[in-house]
């Protein structure tokens, strides 16, 4: 009995299998409305999962771009204004073109210049010389009128009276600016001081005190040194950042100067102390802060010319 049953559940079993088959065969939509990853296999059995295929391309999907503005056309642009382009050159002489304006004069070299490089036969590129050699010789003759002009009026226009330049000249000179410096600087020592501004960190203080050291014994100064990282309240109240800083104060008076911002030698020192040791006491102004007095009155001195009064250049 056991043995008779298990044969009909094979027979049944192959006549399933059988009906799968033939299924698969004749009737391929079967299974069309499963869904799912067995899909393709049982809708194209033929072709099986080993076919290669070029995978299906999607259409390609074109963004628009923005439009762009097109650039604006550029203008041409347009040709230089010339007095002298339709001109007939051959009119002018050497008489006239020394005679001829300044600015007329250059402007007709422009053109002469432009239409040698345009075209530059030999008559151009002569022409456009020839213009050159009467500005080179206009020029010329402007350069000897001047030196008779200063010559002749050398009260008004020579600085060499001043401010020599030959080796005696510049040996006398140096001496008179010697003298006045020190003269000024030891009649301020009276109600004049110093302020030397240092620090701690500072490099170069300790070179620069070494100078002042022989300040202070040449001239009889008085010179306070601050420490400005001890006494941070004086180095703000007159500004103070860099050191080492000299500054000039004067008795009774809320003014002061600067004489230097770092280490200055002696004769700096001098100089820039003497200006502003002149300038606190009103001798000497911003437009006129380099001058010494026995150049006063003279060219060197801005404003003196506008003490002579009158036409200078009616003179005889």
């Amino acid at each position: 009995m056991v043995t008779h049953s298990s044969q009909k559940r094979c027979r049944s079993g192959s006549a399933l299998l059988l009906f799968l088959m033939l299924g698969l065969v004749y009737a391929p939509g079967l299974f069309s409305a499963q869904k799912g990853a067995g899909t393709t296999f049982y809708t194209k059995q033929k072709e099986g999962w080993f076919w290669y295929h070029d995978p299906v391309q999607e259409p390609e999907v074109k963004v628009k771009q923005p439009e762009q503005p097109e650039p604006p056309l550029q203008k041409p642009r347009p040709a230089q204004e010339n007095k002298y382009r339709e001109t007939d050159l051959e009119e002018y002489g050497i008489e006239e073109l020394w005679g001829m304006y300044p600015d007329d004069f250059q402007e007709l070299l422009d053109h002469v210049q432009n239409l040698a490089v345009q075209e530059p036969t030999e008559k151009n590129v002569l022409r456009y010389l020839v213009m050159q050699d009467v500005a080179r010789r206009k020029a010329l003759a402007y350069t000897n009128s001047s030196m008779y002009v200063t010559q002749k009026y050398g009260d008004l226009f020579n600085v060499n009276q001043v401010y020599p330049t030959s080796k005696p000249g510049v040996t006398a000179r140096v001496q008179l600016q010697q003298q006045e410096i020190g003269k000024t600087i030891a009649v301020a020592r009276n109600n004049h001081a110093l302020i030397s501004f240092t620090s701690p960190t500072c490099r170069f203080c300790e070179r620069q005190n070494s100078i002042l050291a022989y300040f202070v014994e040449k001239y009889g100064w008085q010179v306070k040194p601050v420490d400005i990282s001890r006494q941070p309240g004086i180095a703000a109240r007159f500004g103070i950042e860099s050191t080492p800083t000299l500054l000039l104060i004067q008795k009774g008076r809320e003014e002061y100067m600067t004489v230097s911002v770092g280490v200055v030698a002696l004769t700096e020192l001098e100089r820039k102390l003497y200006r502003a040791i002149r300038y606190l006491g009103g001798e000497t102004r911003d437009d006129n802060f380099l001058m010494y007095d026995f150049q006063k009155g003279s060219a060197l001195d801005p404003t003196s010319i506008l003490n002579q009064g009158g036409h200078p250049w009616k003179r005889d």
